[in-house]
């Protein structure tokens, strides 16, 4: 899709990792302008470019690919009759489980902590229904500059709901040269833990580590027992 593509539309460092060739035009924009990007790329191509929307992970999951439908949606008539195609990728939650082991080898969910599009009160909801279901959960956008608050609540919702004890996991840039994985409890968990490159994971309470020679494994059985449906 690359090859052919005219225009690739994005996030500035997204769209600097593709490597500029003649005949392409490479459009970047800041963060939190996701439908005007997502505009500007129906446009060019209902002009006729052959225009590659990129994004960091899978483009369906927290990513470009709802924006552009939701500007698909509203947007102008022709554009339905457009050639969409949605690649998949590997969304970060899966890359982070890998290099840990199998941490959602059962029932899980996953939430952006964001609160730029929702309010915290929904993302608490969530958040303590999730932990109460007993899933094990994915977190993405857990901190940033503008907002290094959030991620501390979040602790402290899961410390009431799933005690200190439970493992957390924190897997920042998995497959770059920055890549660094830590595992250690709730109670143990510090907000400066994690940023806006930081994938974090906390276990259901069947999950369970292995201390390695490496590194240590963090899994989740396939099973639960019985007992757990009357929890």
């Amino acid at each position: 899709m690359l090859e052919q593509a005219t225009d690739v539309v994005g996030y500035v460092p997204y769209v600097e990792r593709v490597a500029p060739r003649p005949g392409l035009t490479r459009h970047g924009s800041d963060n939190r302008e996701e439908i005007r990007r997502a505009e500007q790329a129906l446009e060019m191509a209902a002009e006729g470019r052959r225009v590659a929307v990129v994004s960091s992970g899978d483009p369906g999951v927290f990513a470009m690919g709802a924006a552009v439908f939701e500007a698909l949606e509203v947007g102008r008539p022709e554009w339905r009759s457009l050639d969409i195609q949605v690649l998949p990728g590997v969304s970060a939650m899966l890359a982070a489980s890998a290099r840990l082991g199998a941490p959602l080898g059962h029932d899980f969910c996953c939430l952006n902590l964001s609160d730029n599009l929702k309010p915290w009160t929904l993302i608490e909801k969530r958040l303590r229904l999730a932990a109460e279901a007993d899933f094990a959960m994915a977190f993405y956008n857990p901190r940033s500059r503008s907002r290094p608050e959030g991620f501390a609540r979040a602790l402290t919702v899961l410390r009431e709901a799933c005690g200190n004890a439970r493992p957390i996991m924190f897997a920042r840039a998995v497959s770059t040269p920055e890549e660094r994985l830590h595992v250690t409890t709730l109670g143990e968990a510090t907000p400066e833990l994690a940023d806006m490159r930081t994938l974090v994971m906390v276990g259901s309470s069947l999950t369970r580590c292995i201390p390695g020679e490496r590194h240590e494994w963090v899994y989740t059985p396939r099973s639960a027992p019985s007992s757990e449906a009357t929890r």
